[in-house]
């Protein structure tokens, strides 16, 4: 059971981290335009802090919980 959880968060984790990287190009390249829409850049980096903590999230569900 816990070997099935691990492997479907990692999946999850890397749909997420392919994801904030595909979105850092995006963010990257608009940045560097000369006519940015400012919203469409502001809206994206939002996304991408999200993801963010999405993908801290999963990890520390891979890391095992120790009995004190």
């Amino acid at each position: 059971m816990d070997d099935e959880r691990n492997t479907r968060i990692k999946a999850r984790l890397q749909e997420l981290q392919l994801e904030h990287r595909a979105l850092d190009d995006v963010v990257e390249r608009l940045s560097e335009a000369v006519h940015v829409d400012q919203l469409q850049l502001r809206r994206l980096k939002k996304r991408k802090l999200f993801l963010k903590d999405q993908i801290e999230r999963y990890k520390s569900m891979l890391i095992p919980d120790l009995d004190a």
